[in-house]
């Protein structure tokens, strides 16, 4: 990933060193809670507080030999605690201390990207509000439909990430569960009492019914969160992407000094943050079908679940904060421009007009199919003389006669269009806000 969009924090949490210490955290709290119960000594108590350290060089020479990465890390422990050593993950096993250490490392990336989710929706509130009544061409298939502003088109964006920051805070929660129950969940060495008390110094859930493992429906809906949440990105970095097409060219993204579009073409400026933003959540998304194939695993448990996730772990955390934080920054440097918009809507030759006419006609009585053919007569006649559609209709003796001219006047206002613009803005935002909205003119 490249340095200037990824905060180093993310990539932290996903260090060798950040996932030992989780565990350490585990360990100790296990160790505590069977302190409180009496079962360890207040003087081994406090050798393993002070001399258990976490030592990733001689974890990984140990895991050369033995195999397997917790018995390297306890051994380790062993080494420089001594014997009070025993103490330390008594009645546990190994899962009981990476379930319960994912817990704390999810929860630890889950709270960064709720940070990223708000920095983007403050941006989105912003260019909600600078735009809020500037007129742009609203567009179904593609093509010209009705008009709407700007500013309706980022609050649009900023009410679908309000509920992606609803979903991951709900996922965090799924997720931010241990268990602390023994080899298959039955608590047959390790009381649930301890548990409890344990992950009650971590700040994390119990879970009601473990088996060897936390089960991976919590994992799976996580990580499809993300997935979810990448499609929301793609949304918004589709939409800039047309938008900047040259025939459109509504927006740009930011262009550096010396920035280049292209190695044969010197004049380009491509969308090449929101083509990335695409292709990035592609994988997001992909890594939601590997936590879904992690949850049907054998009995109560097996392992196949454990490389898969020391990949989608980071990965799409990483990937997420990556995105969240690259869309932002787009966002704030985007060049936004009126001119064209009002350009495009002239374009159309006010053919945004035909569904009021076509409510207007209705208001007379006028069967529905016999006034949609009239209008639609009206439309397709304006295409073919590229003529303006308000003159083209105020210039017909059928309408003049039904409607009246200065009826027919009222109608080609496109204000009209944005009337309820102010009570979409109250949903979205409903403690409002201050500041002087965009131009509204067309």
């Amino acid at each position: 990933m490249i340095d200037r969009y990824t905060r180093p924090e993310m990539g932290s949490v996903w260090t060798l060193e950040n996932r030992y210490r989780a565990w350490l955290s585990v360990e100790l709290a296990v160790c505590q809670a069977w302190h409180d119960a009496g079962r360890i000594p207040g003087s081994a108590m406090e050798t393993i507080r002070s001399k258990a350290a976490i030592d990733v060089d001689r974890i990984l020479a140990i895991e050369e030999t033995t195999h397997h990465d917790v018995i390297a890390f306890l051994t380790s422990l062993e080494e420089k605690v001594g014997p009070d050593a025993r103490y330390i993950h008594l009645g546990c096993t190994s899962s009981d201390i990476l379930d319960t250490a994912n817990a704390l490392l999810l929860t630890q990336a889950g709270g960064m990207l709720l940070t990223d989710i708000d920095d983007l929706l403050t941006e989105l509130r912003t260019l909600a509000f600078r735009y809020k009544g500037q007129f742009c061409m609203g567009r179904t298939h593609g093509v010209h439909a009705e008009p709407i502003s700007f500013g309706l088109k980022m609050a649009g964006f900023h009410a679908e990430f309000s509920r992606h920051r609803d979903r991951v805070a709900a996922a965090i929660e799924d997720v931010r569960t241990g268990k602390i129950s023994g080899a298959v969940g039955t608590y047959a060495f390790i009381p649930p009492d301890i548990e409890e008390k344990a992950l009650t110094i971590l700040d994390l859930r119990v879970d009601p019914h473990s088996t060897q493992i936390v089960q991976r429906d919590r994992y799976a809906h996580f990580f499809s969160t993300l997935a979810v949440m990448a499609g929301g990105i793609e949304r918004v970095a589709v939409e800039l992407r047309h938008l900047q097409r040259t025939e459109v060219r509504e927006v740009e993204e930011g262009f550096g000094k010396g920035q280049k579009g292209s190695s044969a073409m010197p004049h380009k400026r491509n969308p090449i943050s929101a083509e990335n933003l695409c292709g990035l959540s592609r994988i997001i998304r992909s890594h939601a079908l590997v936590a879904m194939e992690n949850q049907p695993l054998w009995h109560e448990r097996d392992i196949s679940h454990s490389s898969a996730e020391r990949v989608i772990m980071p990965d799409s955390t990483i990937l997420a904060d990556y995105a969240l934080v690259r869309l932002t920054k787009l966002l704030r440097g985007l060049v936004v421009r009126p001119e064209n918009m009002r350009a495009n809507m002239d374009r159309f030759m006010g053919l945004h007009f035909s569904q009021r006419l076509l409510t207007a006609l209705l208001d007379t009585d006028m069967p529905r199919q016999e006034a949609y053919e009239a209008v639609q007569r009206l439309a397709m006649k304006s295409w073919g003389k590229v003529e303006y559609f308000p003159d083209v209709v105020m210039q017909d003796a059928d309408m003049q006669e039904r409607l009246g001219k200065a009826a027919l006047g009222d109608l080609f206002d496109s204000g009209f269009y944005l009337a309820h613009e102010d009570r979409i803005f109250d949903r979205v935002f409903p403690n409002g806000r201050g500041g002087k909205p965009a131009d509204a003119g067309v």
